[in-house]
């Protein structure tokens, strides 16, 4: 794997496991693309309310549906040991039951982040280069967090056809591969107000 710049720490995903066990509580790690981030924990109340109530949201209508598909939130891990990554994103969506104990997965459906000004380039493009090879992945979702407008990719087949931009709280998202659809009026409840 070639390395943009010596600037940054790039380490593989098992040695990045392994150190995973001194982290201080106070840091949350990722390793995208064999590059080694570390954040603060610690988020603004925005971001965690539009988690819960896009997940919960979600989580709803899969339940509704009779879908075997659930939601985890950030921090649930996505491991690609081939792509040397072990990211947590805001919300996952999953089709398939997990193992017990299970601490990651690597065959996510839906992926969703919460950009903040800090996290946009990272998410739009790392954290995108790793998410669009995965071969279960149907639907990659970026959510700004100060204004109602989303934008998701979509696959079809073996092809990302291209981004869907949703602007306004009229807006809906919708999630075909897992037969979901969230007004963002209820993604931004009590974030964003008519």
């Amino acid at each position: 794997m070639s390395r943009p710049s010596s600037q940054y720490e790039y380490m593989s995903l098992d040695d990045f496991e392994e150190l995973l066990a001194d982290k201080p509580t106070n840091e949350k790690w990722e390793l995208i693309g064999g590059r080694v981030v570390r954040m603060m924990v610690g988020a603004r109340w925005e971001h965690n309310y539009i988690i819960q109530n896009l997940s919960s949201g979600i989580r709803e209508r899969l339940r509704a549906n009779g879908s075997s598909c659930r939601t985890l939130t950030e921090s649930f891990r996505l491991r690609d040991a081939p792509m040397d990554s072990s990211m947590l994103p805001d919300v996952i969506v999953h089709c398939r039951p997990l193992e017990p104990g299970a601490t990651s997965l690597n065959d996510p459906t839906v992926l969703v982040e919460v950009m903040s000004e800090g996290s946009k380039a990272r998410d739009r493009f790392e954290k995108w280069a790793v998410y669009q090879k995965l071969p279960s992945l149907r639907h990659y979702v970026l959510v700004e967090r100060d204004r109602a407008h989303i934008e998701t990719f979509d696959r079809e087949g073996a092809v990302w056809a291209g981004v869907r931009i949703l602007d306004g709280l009229e807006a809906e998202l919708d999630l075909p591969a897992i037969g979901v659809s969230v007004p963002l009026a209820e993604i931004y409840r009590d974030v964003i107000e008519s």
